[in-house]
């Protein structure tokens, strides 16, 4: 099962800008999730921890489809969440939709 969550409008989310989501895990622990809006407006979710050091990506800098880290500028794809070579490493994904102008989040059912 899964759960969608609103998000905010997509004007609200600045392009090449992030908004963070705060929820809990399925163990109950906090979990942050970065949403990030692209130049182009196509709209990618991930987990907001670095896969590296734990860095707050939704801090970075986003060009192109991808997040540089804002703490030792790994660079992270936003459509898959894999650490671009030689760094190795991947954080979590997860869907998103926009609907009638408004940017959705899928989370999972605990």
């Amino acid at each position: 099962m899964s759960n969608w969550v609103k998000v905010a409008p997509l004007e609200d989310i600045q392009r090449l800008g992030a908004r963070v989501v705060r929820t809990l895990d399925s163990e109950g622990k906090a979990v942050e999730i970065g949403v990030f809006r692209l130049e182009d407006d196509r709209i990618f979710a991930i987990n907001n921890s670095c896969p590296h050091k734990g860095g707050p990506l939704s801090e970075g800098i986003v060009y192109g489809d991808k997040i540089a880290c804002p703490m030792h500028s790994w660079k992270i794809s936003l459509v898959d969440g894999k650490a671009e070579e030689p760094d190795v490493g991947q954080t979590a994904c997860f869907k998103t939709k926009v609907e009638s102008g408004i940017v959705y989040l899928e989370l999972k059912d605990k």
